[in-house]
């Protein structure tokens, strides 16, 4: 059975407190998810002062901040994010972040992170792809508002670096007829490497179906409660949803199957009684020949197989035959 790597993400959703970020991390333990990840800066070095807020932030958050001010009150220090890796060791869930400016993928590099995870919004810098690359780590990259052709750009900068894709749509929360779902196969095709999804989508109904069609990474936005003030927490699932989400995708892995079409285990105790066998169609005498008037198909399927029959018509009667006897 395939296993599909589930990575919950928290983000920011613990609105700058490592307590509420620990909280997170058992949520995802129990939810049974591979990872949880965070998202570490400085505020400073990510935005400038004239940055505006997307639409949807402006929305969930105070619209008179701007987004370098609602950046800070989001932000953990790095010794908080040394203290909440120890934590998620010691609970037994690997811990990963998202660097979003150069001094921090030098942090997380030196905290010891298993792989960095590439937002979609830094595809095209260059500076930290480059810095990035530096470390031949295993990647992620998020492919949210990207061309091919940007991709391709990425990946020629990440030569050293291992890899995988996620298809995404960086809306919050994505419109259903925005995901497209069906990326998921082209990026497949088009680039030979592991491909998942980071989904933005209300609900799990996408991730379940990014698993069916073939995604091997599925990111989803998580919160103790949609209805706190932050940025992302509307297009986040709580905790009972996401234990939902990671029942369902094992689920789906356990349909998916190995692709071998033969009869399963457990219907083979049903062909001989839904399939059909040749039978006598009335009374047949030792050495009457067999015809089309006098055999007929039913079941069960014990018997011989009516693709069968043709060698059967023409071929004389080895003994007497009651009605709806076998063959």
């Amino acid at each position: 059975m395939r296993k599909t790597t589930l990575i919950a993400e928290a983000g920011v959703n613990h609105n700058g407190s490592i307590g509420l970020a620990k909280r997170m991390a058992d949520i995802a333990k129990q939810a049974g998810c591979d990872y949880i990840k965070f998202q570490t800066f400085k505020a400073v070095n990510l935005a400038g002062r004239s940055a505006e807020k997307a639409k949807y932030q402006k929305e969930t958050t105070n619209s008179d901040e701007s987004q370098l001010e609602m950046l800070k009150s989001l932000e953990l220090s790095f010794n908080q994010f040394t203290e909440l890796k120890q934590y998620c060791d010691n609970i037994g869930i690997l811990f990963i972040s998202t660097p979003f400016d150069l001094e921090s993928i030098d942090f997380l590099a030196d905290l010891g992170v298993p792989l960095f995870k590439i937002p979609s919004g830094e595809i095209t810098n260059l500076p930290y792809l480059r810095k990035i690359n530096s470390y031949k780590k295993e990647v992620i990259l998020s492919t949210g508002m990207s061309t091919i052709d940007e991709i391709k750009d990425a990946l020629a900068i990440l030569k050293d670096c291992k890899v995988s894709l996620l298809h995404a749509n960086t809306e919050y929360p994505t419109p259903p007829c925005d995901a497209n779902l069906s990326a998921i196969t082209t990026l497949k095709e088009e680039f030979n490497l592991p491909i998942g999804y980071s989904d933005h989508t209300l609900g799990i109904e996408a991730p379940i179906a990014a698993v069916a069609l073939g995604a091997e990474i599925i990111e989803k936005h998580f919160t103790l409660d949609k209805n706190m003030s932050g940025p992302d927490h509307k297009a986040s699932l709580e905790p009972d949803e996401l234990k939902t989400m990671v029942n369902a995708i094992r689920k789906t892995e356990l349909m998916l199957g190995n692709g071998i079409k033969k009869p399963s285990q457990s219907e083979l105790k049903n062909m001989s009684i839904a399939r059909k066998s040749i039978i006598a169609k009335i009374p047949i005498k030792k050495g009457e020949i067999f015809t089309e008037n006098n055999l007929c198909v039913k079941r069960p399927g014990n018997g011989i197989s009516p693709m069968k029959w043709d060698e059967i018509i023409g071929t004389a009667a080895q003994k007497d035959y009651e009605e709806d006897d076998l063959i």
